[in-house]
């Protein structure tokens, strides 16, 4: 019978923070074992196991354990996200670099955009990033626009495909924007054809060595999740991300992260954004 008293001991505890940091990048604190152990919990339920030891074993040994190895990362990261989150990051896109990059498009011909979400979560972001730039580039004709929404949880990714929320969750959108880019569904707003056709959403681990992305970015959206990372993660994935950003392309972070200590890598615009070197 089920053991429904689990507790992780000091070893198991260890052996997690290993497997959970090798996977989705994120250092559990002695603080998250109560953490862990109620994230994980209806995983071993589901599986029939008893104690963490034996789902440890499972996920490195099981023939299933690449299956379950995405279930573990999707128990285990954060999903907290709003649309027009952290709003002055909107503002900075219509008032100041869209209209830019319109302009410097009738001097050299380039009307291609590509924008990057990166740990998109349930899609609240790149819905907002394609609501601003529908609106900023409405009248503009030959643009070719895409936004890549990648997640690593696959269960979150799949409800930010569905493209559903509540009407409490739409609350922060602007009436004018629900009604010109949602479809009203009894309860629920289903985001419309229109914030449709400019995304992509993929699945994507930030700690894989390389990225599949051939071409670069002219703006990379990554809000909120270095936090989650130690000193050496975060400087490594800052590091691809410049990679992938075209010079003098744009970095938007969170509210409490910086790049301060990259100088060499992005110059300080305004708070929370930065500009590739």
């Amino acid at each position: 019978m089920f053991n429904q008293c689990l507790d992780l001991n000091d070893r198991e505890f260890q052996l997690f923070q290993e497997i959970i940091y090798r996977e989705t990048g994120i250092h559990m604190s002695d603080k998250k074992r109560k953490l862990i152990v109620a994230r994980l919990s209806k995983r071993l339920r589901a599986l029939n196991l008893s104690t963490f030891t034996e789902y440890y074993d499972y996920l490195n040994e099981s023939p299933h354990s690449d299956g379950e190895i995405v279930n573990l990362a999707n128990r285990v990261t954060t999903n907290k996200t709003d649309f027009f989150r952290e709003r002055h990051h909107f503002d900075f896109l219509l008032r100041e670099l869209y209209p830019r990059i319109i302009a410097e498009s009738r001097t050299n011909g380039v009307r291609r955009l590509r924008i990057w979400s990166a740990g998109c979560s349930s899609g609240e972001e790149p819905y907002t990033l394609a609501m601003v730039t529908l609106e900023a580039f409405k009248g503009e004709r030959g643009w070719d626009i895409k936004i890549l929404a990648t997640d690593l949880d696959t269960e979150i990714l799949q409800k930010a495909v569905i493209g559903m929320y509540p009407t409490q969750a739409t609350s922060p959108v602007p009436r004018e924007f629900l009604h010109k880019y949602f479809v009203r569904k009894g309860e629920h707003y289903e985001a419309g054809i229109g914030l449709r056709s400019l995304i992509a959403f993929r699945k994507l681990n930030l700690m894989d060595q390389t990225f599949p992305m051939k071409n670069p970015f002219d703006i990379i959206f990554c809000r909120n999740v270095i936090i989650y990372f130690d000193t050496k993660t975060k400087e490594e994935l800052l590091n691809k991300f410049h990679r992938h950003l075209k010079t003098k392309g744009h970095i938007f972070i969170g509210h409490s992260e910086s790049l301060m200590h990259m100088k060499d890598r992005f110059r300080y615009l305004k708070h929370t954004i930065y500009q590739k070197v």
